[in-house]
């Protein structure tokens, strides 16, 4: 049997789209993929329909570092309403209980979310993305089922008060990976006793990609008319952005795109590297990525070929 031939063009790079509320982040990659003409493309990390901001898209070679974005720490714009708990913790979601909010302070909303500081467990929504015996939970929501779920551990590193007004109040929030802030208001909301729900939520930062560089479905659709596409996208190596890098060259850079472990003078004696080539003095070309092991070579990971 023949191998089914992939569709599209090679592109490799990121775009940080602005994704637009009312899109699933799968739907909202697709189509990019579809004005870029692309063969691959994946997005590092769903944001929720209601949600807007940054979602980094990996395209070609991308792709293969997409795991360190989906691994790196995201911040968030939050608007939350007191008084009202839905079941999927947003305004998309059925209303399950009421309560009043009268009794809710600035000052109580403040101490309540010293409580969700630090390394702290969550368990997820049912309308989560998270896989019970194979099957996305959400699935299981939209069937009218409800199964246990194990708290999971996140890291809030901060999550600051911005505005408090009547029944809404607008966080800043600055998390790990994995980080459900729709489970986090649903928990606050009881916390404080009067009950909440997200009804506004923007991702403002993942990784190294803020906001202020991200590109939304219309300027996307402007430069594909305009036949400037490509010129949206951001190089392989910005996926690895501030990571300690080596420069190598010659017989090195050979070795370690054949996936041999080298050593190299003044690399670092810890951790994960960003690999770049010395193509002449006045460029140079990345490789990929690897990590220092225990006797100070370091060991390529990922490797652009």
């Amino acid at each position: 049997m023949s191998k089914r031939r992939s569709r599209g063009r090679d592109v490799d790079g990121v775009l940080v789209l602005d994704k637009p509320p009312g899109l699933t982040s799968s739907r909202a990659t697709q189509q990019a993929k579809r004005l870029f003409g692309a063969k691959k493309v994946g997005h590092t990390g769903s944001l929720d329909p209601l949600a807007t901001g940054v979602l980094p898209l990996c395209f070609g070679a991308a792709t293969k570092f997409s795991h360190f974005l989906f691994q790196a720490d995201k911040r968030y714009v939050v608007d939350a309403v007191l008084g009202v708990t839905t079941d999927s913790g947003d305004a998309d979601g059925t209303v399950v209980s009421e309560a009043s909010y009268t009794h809710v302070t600035e000052e109580q909303i403040n101490t309540v979310l010293t409580d969700f500081r630090g390394n702290i467990q969550q368990i997820p929504s049912m309308f989560s993305a998270v896989k019970q015996n194979g099957q996305p939970l959400y699935k299981l929501a939209h069937q009218g089922k409800e199964v246990p779920r194990e708290p999971r551990p996140v890291m809030i590193h901060e999550n600051k008060l911005a505005s408090f007004e009547g029944d809404r109040f607008q966080l800043h929030i600055h998390c790990s990976k994995g980080t459900y802030i729709r489970t986090l208001i649903t928990d606050i909301g009881t916390k404080l006793g009067s009950g909440a729900h997200v009804v506004a939520l923007r991702r403002t930062q993942a990784g190294p990609y803020d906001e202020s560089g991200a590109i939304t479905m219309e300027q996307l659709h402007e430069a594909r008319e305009e036949q400037r596409i490509d010129e949206l996208l951001l190089p392989t190596s910005s996926t690895v952005e501030g990571w300690p890098t080596i420069f190598v060259r010659g017989g090195i850079a050979y070795n370690i795109r054949h996936g041999q472990a080298v050593r190299v003078n003044n690399a670092p004696t810890e951790g994960w590297v960003k690999i770049c080539e010395i193509v002449d003095d006045a460029r140079t070309k990345f490789l990929g990525v690897g990590e220092i092991l225990e006797d100070g070579r370091i060991a390529p990971r990922r490797i652009i070929s």
